[in-house]
């Protein structure tokens, strides 16, 4: 077998993972549900043991260049401090995969990784400068500076819980948070409880505002200028050349990225607009960037040998 890497992004509830050859190339894909140990728990070791599996899985029991690996929260030198989705903290899990798997392995978070993908392989592919904010459950943003994803100790980018005015409370136990009102999650939630009907997600509101529902264009709106004011801070604080818009909610594509794109313009001032750019790669982002920061520490670790 060639050589190869796999690459696993690990959420709350499913685990994509792929062989990646050096052109990002899929040589195999595999999804399935984040392993739940006794009691429902997502612990360290039950997704360990199923990370082994997988890249077994994978590679059809050989062992691969390097093995990458994602996973929400806050995360930094191959550490998870903290992980609401899957109730981690202060989980050494790059130890504890490069222990078990005896190769070299990377861990790192999702939207940074994301980030780097798009910014190698996808919509903001040669630009230095740029960011990468996805709109799922959550709201981050992955910040790239001379090329190189800005960490800061694994703390830079949660945007989602940035101030931007609307009073409303944050489950994170602030208020005003960007999430709050612009999150799919919230978009479906405040749609629901707005009409009374069941929560059925916020491509549902997106297309009832498609469709002039005057109650889905309300919570349209109110997520437009929330995005905006957010990537308001982002543009004067950091001054991306690209912000690259990402997750299931642009996929509605201009619909959503022009009023974005125009109510952004209205709130700046002598700031550079960003060039606004829908996600190239999807679902397939943190998979990917995995897949790139196993290759960096599989060079890095045949270089020191």
């Amino acid at each position: 077998m060639d050589p190869a890497v796999v690459a696993l992004d690990i959420g709350g509830t499913a685990i994509k993972a792929a062989l990646l050859d050096r052109d990002l190339t899929e040589l195999a894909v595999l999804r399935q549900p984040t392993a739940r140990a006794l009691g429902g728990h997502t612990t360290a070791a039950a997704v360990a043991e199923q990370v082994v599996a997988i890249t077994a899985e994978l590679t059809g029991g050989r062992a691969p260049a390097g093995v990458g690996v994602v996973v929400p929260g806050i995360v930094d030198g191959g550490v998870a401090h903290y992980s609401s989705n899957l109730g981690w903290r202060d989980v050494p899990f790059e130890a504890i995969l490069a222990e078990r798997l005896g190769v070299p392995v990377a861990f790192d978070h999702d939207v940074r990784a994301g980030g780097l993908a798009e910014a190698t392989a996808g919509a903001a592919r040669g630009v230095a400068n740029c960011a990468f904010l996805p709109v799922g459950t959550g709201i981050a943003v992955a910040i790239m500076i001379g090329g190189k994803p800005y960490a800061a100790g694994g703390y830079a980018g949660e945007i989602g819980h940035a101030d931007v005015g609307h009073g409303l409370p944050c489950p994170c136990g602030a208020v005003g948070c960007l999430e709050a009102v612009a999150s799919a999650s919230a978009i479906g939630r405040r749609y629901a409880e707005r009409t009374g009907r069941p929560d059925e997600g916020a491509r549902v509101v997106v297309d009832a505002a498609r469709a002039g529902d005057p109650d889905a264009n309300a919570i349209f709106d109110e997520a437009v200028d929330a995005l905006a004011r957010g990537l308001r801070l982002l543009t004067t604080v950091v001054a991306p050349e690209v912000v690259v818009l990402g997750g299931g909610l642009f996929g509605a594509g201009e619909f959503l990225v022009e009023p974005v794109r125009r109510a952004l313009a209205g709130y700046l001032t002598f700031q550079r607009p960003p060039e606004l750019r829908v996600a190239e790669l999807g679902d397939r982002a943190g998979c990917l960037g995995a897949g790139l920061l196993a290759w960096q520490v599989t060079d890095a670790a045949r270089l020191g040998a």
